[in-house]
């Protein structure tokens, strides 16, 4: 049920970016749903009904490449976001800053889309092509959609102008920006490095409080060839107030660098992954609980 909720929500995000900010202000958008705005700016054709055609004449050619879960959900979301983008036409209104106008379909574009992403479904075009190389190869999913919209929309300056495909290709990368931190910013993970002479007592206590697995590696100082240890581990973003307290209550001194990480599992990732664990019934309830310990 959640996963159906947040492809509505996307759905209508993207379709409310399209119709209020995309249509009155000569943005294309990308994909097909760009090439529908091509159409309606150039012929007058409705963007909700060419998008419908196109997405399910794309959908039937690489659907033996989706899961059929997606298959199902593509199946729904398709309609649905014809008939969210149908209802809004004509609804928005031309702002007198174009750039403006980019910023704010970016945003709600790349939310949107990240919802839709995150409920495993896609509305078609070049989002299922995506879906398919991701499936099929491996390629990252939206970086991949960024560059297949980039070039549908390269024909638009014929219809549109140079100037409005630049603002439109600065709200396909907000878009993607926005999108990756809807897919991976709620629940980011950071790497830490440490450096520090009482690393085993640093490694201990990090185990102790925030149950993580630690591994102390030995490396050499460059610069005085004096073996040191560096401590790796990774945490929850929420978890990083309290590992930094925790690390300058055994060294001040200690040398610390923190990296994004953007996909850990398995591990103290594992939910119960061993009998001392902490566990959360919610994001929310962690984040509440580190916030305390860094209080206190």
């Amino acid at each position: 049920m959640k996963n159906y909720l947040y492809m509505i929500l996307g759905l209508f995000l993207f379709a409310f970016s399209v119709a209020i900010f995309a249509m009155p202000n000569a943005l294309a958008e990308g994909g097909i749903p760009g090439l529908s705005l091509l159409l309606y700016f150039g012929l007058g054709w409705s963007p909700a009904i060419v998008t419908f055609i196109a997405n399910v004449i794309v959908l039937s050619i690489g659907y033996r490449y989706l899961p059929k879960a997606m298959i199902v959900k593509s199946i729904v979301a398709i309609p649905l976001f014809s008939f969210f983008l149908f209802i809004l036409e004509g609804t928005g209104s031309k702002l007198d800053d174009p750039l403006l106008a980019a910023i704010y379909a970016g945003v709600l574009t790349g939310v949107g889309f990240g919802f839709i992403f995150l409920s495993g479904s896609t509305i078609g075009g070049t989002s299922t092509i995506a879906k398919v190389l991701n499936y099929k190869f491996g390629w990252e999913l939206t970086g991949t959609n960024f560059v297949l919209d980039a070039l549908a929309v390269a024909g638009g300056v014929f219809v549109i102008g140079p100037v409005m495909i630049l603002y439109t290709v600065v709200a396909l990368f907000i878009g993607k920006k926005v999108t990756d931190y809807v897919l991976e910013g709620f629940e980011s993970k950071k790497v830490v490095h440490i450096f520090s002479e009482t690393s085993e007592e640093i490694s201990a206590s990090l185990r102790k409080n925030l149950n993580a697995h630690t591994s102390i590696l030995e490396s050499k100082d460059d610069g005085s060839g004096d073996v040191e240890h560096m401590i790796y581990v990774a945490v929850p973003k929420q978890q990083m107030f309290y590992l930094k307290k925790l690390i300058n209550e055994v060294d001040e001194d200690a040398f610390t660098v923190v990296h994004s990480a953007k996909d850990v599992s398995g591990g103290s990732f594992k939910k119960a992954h061993y009998p001392t664990q902490k566990v959360f019934n919610s994001n929310k309830e962690e984040k509440k609980y580190y916030k305390e310990k860094v209080e206190e």
